[in-house]
């Protein structure tokens, strides 16, 4: 990767991290999923809101990228993929201009979906711009401060989870009903997988760098069965929707069966840049449980 050239189409691909966005549209396909078997389901919010997910991931990457490499946490002994900054294919001051476009992309996308909320139904949707301001301090605060104190996990949850998932589903309903909040809380435990996974791989280093993860501060053993239970405190989401009467969504109990096979190879590779193959599979998994979980919520309006 070092024939990439300076600030190239190609760099900027690259730093936009393509194979993180799945965990971006994930939750927010969801919401729609859920407002469509329910009968409130509109395109044009839908596709709104898949872009402003997109649009701000990758600003996330690119703040994340940045800031990573300012703080010196991006060094020789890094294990996870490299990064643009790190790498010389992006410089500084041109990340900071390509922050600045996508989070007022982001904002554009956001005040259409806001245009297209009130055309519908509303005075009362002013409370999404205060959502869209918190996305955006979440993108910055999470890279520069939040993560190095241990507040990572709880805020992929509610950022990748409840989020996207209810916000998606408000945007087309005009309310949030107590399935989307069941199934937020599920997706965004699953997407935190990845993060698990991300600093069980990266404890040692972030013990030096002085960035303090629950598995930095806790240890391996900790890591290795919080890995674990996340992805099936994530099925247990599922239940009370089920039991609602959505039944088909415990079809998402069969992404149990990879995240389990996934868990032995990760215990069994232990330490490394061999866990960046993990990686791959736990973004696989989750892919698995949004794509049976869809699959669930039809199957439920089919049967009524």
């Amino acid at each position: 990767m070092n024939t990439v050239r300076k600030n190239s189409l190609m760099a900027w691909f690259l730093a936009s991290r393509p194979k993180t966005l799945s965990g971006a549209v994930l939750p927010v396909a969801l919401g729609i999923a859920l407002a469509y078997t329910d009968g409130v389901g509109k395109m044009l919010p839908a596709v709104l809101c898949v872009l402003f997910a997109l649009v701000m991931q990758v600003a996330a990457n690119f703040i994340n990228d940045l800031f990573d490499f300012l703080k010196g946490t991006d060094g020789e002994d890094r294990l996870g993929p490299e990064r643009a900054c790190a790498q010389g294919w992006i410089t500084p001051s041109a990340m900071k201009i390509g922050i600045a476009l996508t989070i007022v992309l982001a904002g554009g996308i956001g005040l259409a979906l806001l245009w297209q909320t009130f055309l519908s139904r509303c005075s009362e949707a002013w409370w999404l711009v205060g959502l869209g301001v918190a996305c955006i301090v979440f993108a910055f605060l999470y890279t520069t401060l939040l993560s190095y104190c241990g507040m990572g996990d709880v805020l992929v949850w509610v950022f990748f989870g409840f989020v996207p998932v209810c916000g998606t589903y408000y945007v087309q309903a005009g309310n949030i009903c107590s399935h989307a909040l069941w199934l937020s809380a599920a997706v965004g435990l699953v997407v935190d997988t990845l993060l698990v996974l991300n600093n069980y791989r990266d404890r040692d280093t972030d013990r030096m760098s002085g960035k303090h993860t629950l598995i930095s501060v806790l240890g391996e053993r900790f890591g290795r069965y919080y890995y674990l239970a996340v992805g099936m405190l994530g099925v247990v989401c599922l239940v009370p929707v089920a039991v609602d009467g959505a039944w088909g969504v415990m079809i998402g109990a069969l992404y149990l069966l990879p995240h389990i096979t996934t868990w032995r190879t990760m215990t069994r590779i232990f330490s490394g840049k061999a866990l960046n193959k993990v990686l791959a599979l736990t973004s696989r998994n989750m892919m698995i449980f949004g794509i049976l979980v869809v699959v669930g919520l039809i199957l439920s309006q089919i049967g009524h």
